[in-house]
């Protein structure tokens, strides 16, 4: 055969196997109804599944005829605590349970409105559970959210550099109507409640916050009209001239309400056609963006018409976030959904604008009836048709935890793969319901593909996991070779959830146009692209990234501020800094985001700033061991400026030169650990949750006996953290070091019972040494884990689907003779510092600064709007007790906090007390790994860390032992 011939031939089987390949793979992609069709994915398998879901109560009352007549509460009428009759309402208190008699004329299912009135508190969404005649009817019931109302404070200004400042959002206090629904966004309608025919009791406790309730009514099933019904009542009438080439443009940033203080207007320099445009400053021009994702966060525009008559409305919008993902809002014309069209209004992906007009399927616009005058448009997130498909994702990883958790017991987290553990015949429920749940998740794959028109990499997740239990069901003995795996699919379940439940969506204006109105169409070309790139890179030659908000030339009387988090923080502090302390005292200030590393060879060299904000305490000691820094003690209102914070706090930032005692820095910040714990899971395990530690250790064989364990953090290469250890010296009534800080301590004999009874947990009872705690606590492997409190920002993010089912308490603490208990914790933070200087004016207005900085209104302002641009995953840890009780924490967890807080002990900075540390985790490894004497392992280290405190002790000219 010629090569000529060979070479065609080779390209037609290349070609087949293509066109094979093709073939395969869309025989792939179709769908996968003959895996699941026929079953009843409606029920549970014994002992696997929720109790008590809105999905089971409704099918409870699914054959009741619908209900007509609503019924009004009589609110003045109330009994139980926490209420009180006031002018507008009945003002329902923190802790307030208050319950109703409420006379139903008619069986069935009702909605459940609250008309009400917010009031000052900690700024967060009001939270409420409902209860009907003594019992919560589902679980959702007991997380009722209803937003508050915030606006801008002020114009828009612009800094000294030509950028605009974000105005502050306060609240308006306006009453509000709001249906009960899902919180989580899953369920799209208002939720339904059955009430009895005749008297019921209807109960409505407090979560989170204080309320004014106006009016409370039971309802009839909401529905909206369809677009058809809307269009036949509105009046026929012929529109003027000039409402038909009317056109009004809202701009996205010109937004007078919003349901979160974090839907602001924002800047944007990534795009020619985003409108007002600039390269080179920061000019809002936009809204929502990334905290706009979350179902019942909504923004709400204004604007007029100048006659009655029919309007378009058009929408420029940008879904960037997510490729194979819909993006749904509903669309609220003066506070109501005129049609059910508008329910879920889609936005695809798209990496630009795209302008968007309310239309039918079909295209043809939507034309809505407006009167001459004001009228007002909202957009609320929604989930659209993604809700129902989000809920069964949720469900369906709570059911594969408990399944991963029952055959846990039997087989371990890291079962023999070569024993046959005869799972069938132990645990045939466990199997069925891996049957079961493989079906549900093909049937969910197939959902989100008829939904987003694409199977996409946030779904091969479940893909991955019926398959795996398709596998485990026809191949029992698969299940151990893989059941590692299986647990890592589970979380990659969640994280998928997490991932879809985002709607997040960019708005840049909308128009409002009369019939005749030509909308236009958002395009660039080639040209607009090239001119744009090129101007956005040559101002990024000019335009000082670093400096933020009003810039000055340094002079005595501004003040130099670097700060070392991020620039969400330093643009946050900058505003505050400008609208309050600036405007208030006349300073100037300059603040500059840089890296720690920048900040040691800058003061070196004289050109460093006047105060550092957000290091940890050791840099302040450090600094202060070289003279670098301001003994802050010297200023004559220290004492009332520190009254705010725990003595603890302040140990950290505090060093003896042996001539004083002085103190170099202000805490910003204070974290402490304490006990996080499964509520779901120490219910079933029968076990109260341990207030010490030998309560804790008496339920380890209960614990360890269901192949679970407890997460206490062992100061491995990833978490270099001693602090349970050290808390456990305090309790025992230890300390670190002498009081002049020549020597440790740590080989008292307090310090080797704390040590014994630190590493005992590992060498004695087990503990692991290395875990992700937030996947073993969501699986419910880890019911219980010792971690700093700001793991709650985490599980708050990354567990959406054990919301409510867990808790945090005190830190483990020791009984005492007196029968206290002694909780005391380790404490530690971030702080503030004064650099060196001999410029008075420049000392008077840093510790100004300083003052303003840590004081309660300014932590209070800046944890506010840290979290409302980050969400709860940037909960603030202020160290100000005062700020502290004003911050999104509920009554419960604020007792908690505050009461840890109290029993808090820092750890002391001293010369030479890196190695204290350092050698202390040595000592903690050598026991666990080599199975050492603690005692001896203990003592040999304290010699070596008491030489290291010698010679650098010697090194500052310190008088040693």
């Amino acid at each position: 055969m010629s090569r000529k011939w060979r070479n065609i031939l080779i390209g037609v089987l290349v070609a087949a196997l293509v066109i094979a390949g093709i073939w395969l793979l869309s025989r792939s992609e179709n769908s996968f109804r003959s895996k699941y069709e026929g079953a009843d994915l409606s029920t549970d398998v014994s002992g696997i599944g929720r109790s008590n879901t809105y999905t089971s109560y409704l099918e409870k009352y699914a054959n009741l005829p619908a209900v007509s007549e609503a019924v009004e509460v009589d609110l003045a009428s109330f009994e139980g605590k926490g209420g009180e009759v006031c002018a507008d309402g009945v003002l329902t208190a923190d802790e307030s349970e208050l319950t109703w008699k409420v006379n139903v004329p008619k069986a069935g299912l009702y909605n459940i409105r609250l008309d009400y009135l917010t009031v000052e508190s900690r700024g967060v969404d009001i939270e409420r559970e409902i209860a009907i005649n003594g019992e919560v009817p589902f679980t959702g019931a007991s997380t009722l959210c209803f937003s508050r109302l915030w606006t801008d404070a002020n114009e828009v200004r612009k800094d000294n550099q030509g950028n605009d400042i974000r105005p502050t959002q306060v609240e308006r206090f306006e009453k509000q109507s709001a249906y009960c629904k899902d919180d989580m966004g899953y369920q799209t309608e208002p939720y339904a409640f059955y009430f009895n025919e005749g008297e019921n009791e209807l109960t409505i406790r407090a979560v989170n916050e204080p309320v004014i309730l106006c009016a409370v009514s039971l309802t009839p099933i909401m529905k909206s009209p369809t677009y058809a019904e809307y269009a036949a009542a509105q009046p026929e009438v012929s529109a003027s001239e000039e409402a038909l080439n009317y056109s009004q443009t809202i701009q996205g940033e010109s937004a007078v309400l919003r349901s979160t203080p974090s839907l602001y207007g924002r800047y944007d320099r990534s795009s020619a056609l985003t409108e007002p445009y600039s390269v080179s400053n920061s000019i809002l021009n936009y809204i929502g963006g990334e905290p706009w994702t979350h179902p019942g966060e909504w923004i709400q525009w204004e604007f007029e018409v100048p006659e009655d008559g029919y309007y378009n409305i058009s929408i420029k919008a940008r879904q960037m976030y997510q490729r194979g993902a819909l993006s749904a809002r509903t669309v609220y014309i003066d506070g109501e959904i005129p049609f059910e069209d508008l329910e879920a209004v889609t936005f695809s992906y798209s990496t630009g604008w795209d302008m968007h007009t309310l239309s039918d399927k079909e295209g043809t616009p939507f034309r809505f009836w407006l009167k001459k005058g004001s009228h007002s448009i909202r957009m609320e997130v929604t989930m659209g048709e993604m809700g129902p498909v989000l809920k069964s994702v949720e469900d369906s990883i709570f059911r594969l935890n408990q399944i991963y958790r029952k055959i846990l017991v039997l087989t371990g987290a890291n079962p023999d793969k070569y024993r046959d553990y005869n799972l069938k015949r132990i645990y045939p429920e466990a199997i069925e319901a891996m049957d079961l749940e493989s079906k549900r998740l093909y049937k969910i794959v197939d959902d989100t593909v008829a939904i987003t028109g694409e199977k996409s990499d946030r779904i091969a997740s479940a893909q991955t996991l019926a398959v795996q239990l398709e596998t485990f069901v026809k191949k029992n003995e698969r299940i151990t070779e893989s059941f590692q795996n299986f647990r890592d699919n589970i979380t990659s379940l969640g994280t998928a959830m997490q991932n879809m439940a985002e709607s997040k969506l960019d708005v840049d204006l909308i128009m409002v146009t009369g019939e005749n109105v030509n909308v236009p169409e958002v395009r660039s070309n080639v040209f607009q692209d090239i001119i744009h790139e090129v101007r956005s890179c040559l101002s990024s030659y000019t335009v000082d990234y670093n400096s933020l908000g009003d810039k000055y030339e340094d002079t005595d009387d501004v003040v130099e501020i670097w700060i070392t988090t991020g620039r969400d923080q330093s643009t946050v502090l900058k505003n505050l800094v400008d609208n309050t302390f600036t405007a208030k005292t006349g300073i100037k200030v300059n603040v500059k985001l840089v890296l720690q590393d920048a900040i040691l060879p800058a003061v070196v060299a004289g050109n460093g700033p006047d105060v550092v904000l957000s290091l940890s305490g050791w840099f302040a000691v450090n600094y202060a061991m070289r003279n670098a820094v301001e003994d802050l003690t010297q200023f004559e209102d220290f004492e009332e400026v520190t009254k705010p914070f725990t003595k603890s706090i302040l140990e950290p930032l505090t060093y003896n030169d042996s001539k004083k005692i002085g103190i170099y820095g202000l805490p910003e910040t204070q974290d402490f650990a304490v006990l996080f714990y499964r509520k779901d899971v120490m219910e079933e395990l029968g076990l109260a949750v341990p207030q010490t530690w030998d309560e804790l250790i008496a339920e380890l064989p209960t614990i360890q006996g269901n192949s679970l364990t407890i997460g206490i953090n062992f100061p491995d290469i990833r978490v270099v953290d001693n602090s349970v250890l050290n808390s456990m010296i305090y309790q025992n009534g230890g300390e670190i070091y002498d009081k002049e800080a020549k020597h440790t301590l740590v080989d008292s004999e307090a310090g080797v019972a704390g040590f014994k009874q630190y590493t005992s947990l590992y060498n004695d009872y087990g503990l692991p040494v290395v875990f992700d705690f937030p996947s073993r606590f969501r699986s419910g492997e880890m019911p219980m884990g010792i971690q700093n409190y700001n793991m709650y920002n985490t599980l708050m993010v990354s567990a959406p689907e054990i919301r409510g089912l867990w808790d945090f308490t005190l830190f483990p603490g020791t009984m005492k003779e007196d029968g206290t208990i002694d909780h005391t914790a380790q404490t530690s933070g971030l702080c503030c510092m004064m650099i060196a200087t001999n410029n008075e004016t420049k000392k008077k207005n840093a510790w100004e600064f300083m003052k303003w900085w840590v004081s309660a209104d300014a932590q209070v302002r800046f944890g506010r709007e840290m979290e409302s641009i980050l969400g709860a995953s940037a909960r603030y840890q202020t160290a100000n007790q005062d700020a502290l009780t004003q911050l999104a924490w509920s009554d419960k967890q604020l007792k908690v906090l505050k009461e840890q807080m109290s029993q808090t002990r820092g750890f002391p900075e001293i010369a030479g007390g890196y190695s204290t540390q350092r050698h202390l985790i040595n000592a903690v490894r050598k026991v666990i790994n080599t199975k050492e004497d603690q005692r001896e392992t203990l003592l040999t280290y304290a010699r070596t860390i008491n030489e290291e405190i010698k010679i650098k002790r010697r090194e500052f000219n310190l008088p040693v032992d």
